[in-house]
């Protein structure tokens, strides 16, 4: 295993690199000054330790002279691609139909540019991982070139990406009494922040670029409390409500039109094995939601022959786990509650 083979060399020593711990912290006005500096000696021989750590567990680490995409770099493109996607609502101010061209024009320069770095990163990583190789053994392929033209290929889909979003606007105003405007949508609803990230992830992971598609949909997981994979399938017109703690697994198939609510689950029932235990993946292991399905509050859906026919309302809290037939409601049988007066 690559990881395994990974011969490195640390230069210096790390108490060397410890000793600043043993000149005095500056001491600032009105801020009392310690008396005894001698618990800090121990500084350097801790951190002698962790350093020990890095040779012995090399499989979380990546020390070396080949960069991985970096985090906020992709959370940077992804901030750029929504002042894209929705001129005037974001960073620039003062936009109208003689400068916009001249701003979107410099975006998508730049764009292309720290994409194309980006992705060629991500390619490379991949490859040595696939090949075995250690890190500047994979310098005859032209990754660069093949980085370049992925990151073209995923800024030509900005327009159609605006096609769908705004359809995703509109249901989400459709579909929700409390909404004002479509403006209060764009700039407010975390479940329209969290579609956005993931439609512009999921053309990446459409084409076959590595971990930055991922590292998309946790940064909008993060900031909203949705969880998409970006190779979930999910059609036009789609609304998340609240949103919060809303999980889609890898191999959810949504079709248009439907709405979720907060704590909804399109998960898996379970992770099959080949015979040497190893999990099979690139199966199929999510439902399939149809057109027009509402799913309320905390329910639940598994399984990838699950399929939740067209039209039909599951209602908050179920469970299931087969199909719906379309046209269909399902909910729990109401609980029996009891009245008191408080003592």
């Amino acid at each position: 295993m690559l990881l395994a083979k990974r011969n490195l060399e640390f230069t210096g020593t790390a108490q060397s690199a410890a000793l600043q711990f043993s000149n005095p912290p500056q001491k600032f006005k009105g801020e009392p000054m310690a008396s005894d500096f001698r618990p800090k000696e121990q500084l350097p021989a801790l951190t002698n330790r962790i350093v020990e750590t890095y040779r012995e567990i090399n499989t979380i680490h990546h020390l070396g002279h080949c960069p991985l995409p970096n985090v906020d770099a992709v959370i940077e493109i992804g901030q750029d691609l929504k002042e894209i996607l929705y001129p005037g609502y974001r960073k620039r101010e003062g936009l109208q139909f003689g400068n916009v061209v001249y701003h979107v024009g410099d975006l998508i320069h730049g764009l292309h540019d720290r994409l194309s770095q980006q992705i060629t990163r991500a390619l490379r990583h991949e490859y040595r991982l696939r090949k075995g190789l250690h890190c500047g053994e994979d310098r005859e392929q032209n990754l660069e070139a093949s980085g370049q033209e992925i990151s073209l290929a995923f800024l030509e889909t900005i327009p159609k990406l605006r096609h769908t979003l705004a359809q995703d606007v509109q249901a989400a105003y459709d579909g929700d009494p409390a909404a004002g405007s479509l403006d209060e949508i764009i700039f407010c609803y975390p479940g329209l922040e969290a579609i956005t990230v993931y439609r512009m992830a999921h053309e990446l992971h459409a084409l076959h670029v590595p971990l930055i598609p991922r590292m998309l949909t946790e940064w909008a997981h993060s900031r909203t409390g949705i969880d998409i994979h970006p190779g979930a399938k999910i059609g036009p017109s789609f609304f998340i409500d609240h949103g919060t703690g809303v999980v889609i697994g890898e191999t959810t198939d949504i079709a248009d039109h439907v709405k979720l609510y907060q704590g909804v689950t399109l998960g898996a029932l379970s992770f099959p094995k080949d015979e040497a235990g190893n999990l099979i993946r690139n199966s199929k292991r999510h439902p399939t939601i149809e057109r027009g399905v509402v799913i309320y509050a905390n329910a639940t859906v598994l399984g990838g022959t699950t399929v939740i026919g067209a039209n039909s309302v599951v209602g908050a809290g179920v469970s299931i786990y087969r199909s719906v037939p379309p046209n269909t409601k399902v909910t729990v049988e109401e609980p029996s509650l009891q009245f008191r007066l408080a003592s």
